[in-house]
Parts: C-alpha cells; structure tokens; sequence
C-alpha cells in the first residue's frame, strides 16, 4: 500500500501547504459558515463548480499562475461568442453534412461551462492545475503509455467501411470495447479527482461526523468517505473510485484514498489526497495532489466550491444510451457491406 503522507508529497507541496494553513487559519475566523453539532466544519449542501478556467494551463502562459486582467476579459468574451454562436438556430434548408464531416452536437443549453474563469484571492488563475509549475498534466511513464494504449478507446471512425475487418482491430466487437463513460459506468475525470466539464457541475455533499457523501451525477456516482477511519480496505476490494478515509486537521478535512481500478480487474497503484478547506458561507477550497506510478511526476491543482441554490438532475446515461445500440448496430452493417463487396477476402 503506498504509504500515508510520503516524502514526495511533502517535498512537493511544501508552497502549497503554507498556503493552505495560512487560509485554514482564516477560515477558522469565519463563524458562518456552517458547523456540525461536534463543532466541525459541515460542507453539506450544494455546488456549482462550473468555471471557465482549463484543467491544463495553455502551453503559450508558460509557468505563470495568474490571468491579466485583459486576458480574463478576453476569456469571457470567448466564451460569450461561442455560446451566441452555438445558440444560433439551424437553417431549415440547409443540405446534408459532406461525407465524413462533423455532424455538430447538441444545442448550447446542453453545457454549462460557467460564465467566468476562477478566482482565489482576487486573482484568476491559468489554469486548475498548480503542479507541475507548468500546469500541466507530467509525461507517463512507459508502462503507463502501454497502458493508456492498450485501453478501451472513444473510437471515430479512421475510414470509410468495415476497416478493423482489414487491420484486425476490435473497435466495436461488443460493449466490452467501448470506454466506461460510453458504456454509462463510470466517468474519472470528474469523480476523483473533481473538476469541471461542459456540462453536471452541479454537486452535492451530505456530511456526518462520521462519513461524507460527495454525488457526482454524471453516471450517478456517489463517494463515500469514511471520517476517522484509520484503515482502509483491503485492495481485492478495489474500485473505480477507491477506498476513501478522512481526517481533520484543524478546519481541513484532508482525505486519502488509495485502491483504484483503471478498467474492470485492473488495478492502479494512485493515491489521491484532497483538502476540503472552509472559506466562508459561500463556499470552500477544494484542492488535490495525485500520485500515479503511470505519471512521471505527482500532479496537484485546486479550485473553489460555491455554494448553489440550484439541485443536480438525473442524468438518465443507461437509459438513454441509444448511442452504445446505434454504434454496434452500425458496425454490423458496415461489417456485412464489407463481406458483400469483397466475397474472396477473409478478415485478418
């Protein structure tokens, strides 16, 4: 099991964690925001996490942290342009998309990118991620780029017909082919760590003294931390999330989980650490430091939590995943129009 509070996070971090004490100790000051009856911090509520503000940092910012204020501008009146674009309504007449062009997507009321980038301490930051300095997700490792390789993949059609029957690929063999998000399983790049998307930033927390419960809507995904845990599972009892254990450290509830599945049976050795830090009534810092033996380097990043008015709706993936019967519906006529056209021809 990788060991709790290792010296590569400590070495890492070090910036980061004088930052976070330094606001821990203001958020003890902050007397409304909401407590439990044990007089700990209770995140309980709901959160839009929807920003403006990338994951990754763009190569062009280099390794600076903050937006100018033209940029930031710059940033909304960007994204303004494409909402307005998007929302345009179709032409009735229009002819057919070109042979293998893009069909285009839903209408703009669909996404939720938020309307401003994010701001800590009055400065909006490049991007999510704070480490590497670059902002930047770290180089995999080999083995990890075996990995990435190797796995269930999104998979647009490289040309016309039946191809794989030619290259001895299994793009769309079965459901077992496809990615867990196309599948409606799971979604890992918004459950652990969280950060935001095109669309389901709404989230919610429901917290006791003893467990947290964070529901992450985009496949229906609800994490459980258990508070004051000393131990976790065991590994044979990995998932996709992992297993999640909590402690406070004055006002910060810091949770590590270890035990990951990367696809079904197969485990990953990561170990995610998350800060949850009260601000004020209005919200909290949420921040994260991963270590993943597929990356080079650990990688950490934080954002803010607002809280919202607004409640999360169902997502419904299973059962409006047409998308899974269409794609291997399609697949098979393709198959079947390739073998009438080419009856000497044996798939390799």
């Amino acid at each position: 099991m990788i060991q709790r509070m290792t010296s590569t996070i400590k070495r890492k971090t070090t910036m980061l964690t004088l930052a976070f004490l330094c606001m821990a100790s203001w958020a003890q000051a902050q007397e409304d925001f909401p407590r439990t009856p044990s007089g700990k911090p209770d995140f309980s509520g709901n959160y839009d996490i929807s920003s403006l503000t990338p994951y990754q940092r763009p190569v062009s910012y280099g390794d600076r942290l903050y937006l100018t204020e033209e940029e930031v501008q710059s940033l909304r009146d960007r994204e303004m342009g494409i909402r307005a674009a998007d929302a345009t309504e179709s032409d009735p007449e229009r002819g057919p998309p070109q042979a293998g062009g893009n069909i285009g997507s839903y209408n703009d009321f669909w996404f939720d990118r938020g309307n401003d980038g994010m701001s800590i301490d009055g400065r909006y930051r490049t991007s999510i991620l704070t480490y590497p300095e670059n902002g930047r997700m770290p180089a995999r490792t080999p083995q990890g780029q075996a990995k990435a390789d190797a796995a269930p993949k999104f998979a647009w059609p490289e040309r016309d017909g039946a191809w794989w029957l030619e290259t001895g690929d299994s793009p769309y063999d079965g459901p077992e082919n496809q990615t867990l998000g196309v599948r409606c399983i799971y979604q890992g790049g918004v459950t652990i760590p969280i950060r935001p998307s095109v669309y389901n930033n709404l989230k919610t927390i429901v917290q006791t003294d003893e467990y947290m419960m964070i529901f992450i809507e985009w496949m229906h995904w609800a994490r459980i931390i258990r508070i004051g845990d000393e131990n976790h599972k065991p590994a044979t009892l990995a998932t996709f999330d992992g297993d999640s254990i909590g402690w406070w450290e004055d006002d910060t509830l810091v949770v590590e989980t270890v035990n990951f599945l990367d696809q079904p049976h197969q485990p990953a050795e990561r170990r995610v650490i998350e800060r949850f830090t009260p601000l004020n009534a209005d919200g909290f810092l949420y921040s994260f430091t991963v270590e993943d033996t597929d990356y080079e380097d650990s990688y950490s990043g934080e954002q803010l939590w607002p809280r919202s008015d607004q409640i999360p709706y169902e997502y419904a993936c299973h059962e409006g995943n047409y998308a899974m019967k269409a794609t291997l519906m399609g697949a098979r006529v393709r198959e079947r129009e390739w073998r009438e056209q080419n009856p000497d021809l044996q798939a390799q």
